[in-house]
């Protein structure tokens, strides 16, 4: 009965092997010559002034969910609106009722204060 599992432990047995001899290969060949202009800071041109693990003020995090919701709604519009004529007025109905319970969050967050930023 469990020799019906040996290609699935074979499969990972493999898969596992290719990564790691792939990574072994690229620390053994790959060339580790760093210079000072491959060590210096790259993203905004200046040295690093606090620690990268600062804490984030909770309304980022509040902003950023929030325009994942909205952009998530909008994701669901353009196929809704690609096939309008074949859903009908049942489809129509239920966009309706979906992008209601939306404007009604929003309105919630906003009278909440939630998209302030202070």
């Amino acid at each position: 009965m469990l020799g019906n599992y040996f290609p699935i432990l074979l499969f990972i047995l493999v898969g596992l092997a290719v990564g790691i001899l792939s990574m072994l290969a690229g620390w053994l060949f790959a060339p580790n010559r760093p210079d000072s202009e491959k060590l210096s800071p790259y993203e905004c041109g200046f040295e690093a002034f606090e620690d990268a693990r600062m804490k984030f003020d909770v309304r980022y995090y509040l902003i950023a969910i929030l325009f994942i919701l909205f952009d998530l709604e909008i994701a669901f519009l353009f196929p809704w609106a690609v096939v309008l004529n074949e859903i009908g007025m049942f489809g129509f109905i239920a966009m309706l009722v979906f992008l209601g319970i939306l404007v009604v969050g929003f309105a919630y967050e906003w009278m909440k204060g939630a998209l302030e930023w202070d």
